[in-house]
């Protein structure tokens, strides 16, 4: 345990870390119902990166965690391998652009498959209104 939370307060896992806790603040303040999930929706424009369908909440948090287990994983990988530290350093430089690459990828696998649990929204655009 006292490895994990090591490798998560440091380089590179602390970057995700960080936007780990925004995420889960910003959820459990929608669990009481001081925000609302919706409400980045019509500030960004996430079908430029693939991610739409879905509210802009839900994408970015799946980003976000993807990223920070996948950072977490690499870390804890290389850390492992029993390399000089200062070759860890620099491998460890790959690490988030690593993981931001492939939770963006996961993150594009599951929005579609979670698209059809969200209704359609008449105010964004490229979507038809029911009723």
């Amino acid at each position: 345990m006292v490895e994990f939370w090591y490798a998560t307060s440091r380089f590179p896992v602390a970057l995700f870390t960080s936007a780990l806790v925004v995420v889960l603040v910003f959820w459990l303040l929608v669990l009481v119902g001081a925000a609302d999930s919706g409400s980045f929706d019509g500030d960004v424009d996430t079908d430029a990166l693939s991610l739409g369908g879905v509210p802009v909440s839900v994408s970015a948090s799946l980003l976000v965690v993807l990223s920070w287990v996948l950072a977490l994983t690499g870390a804890l990988a290389l850390a492992r391998t029993g390399m000089p530290a200062a070759l860890l350093d620099v491998l460890g430089l790959a690490v988030p652009p690593a993981s931001l690459l492939g939770a963006w990828w996961l993150t594009r696998a599951l929005v579609r498959p979670l698209a059809k649990l969200f209704p359609e929204d008449p105010r964004r655009p490229g979507t038809t209104s029911s009723g």
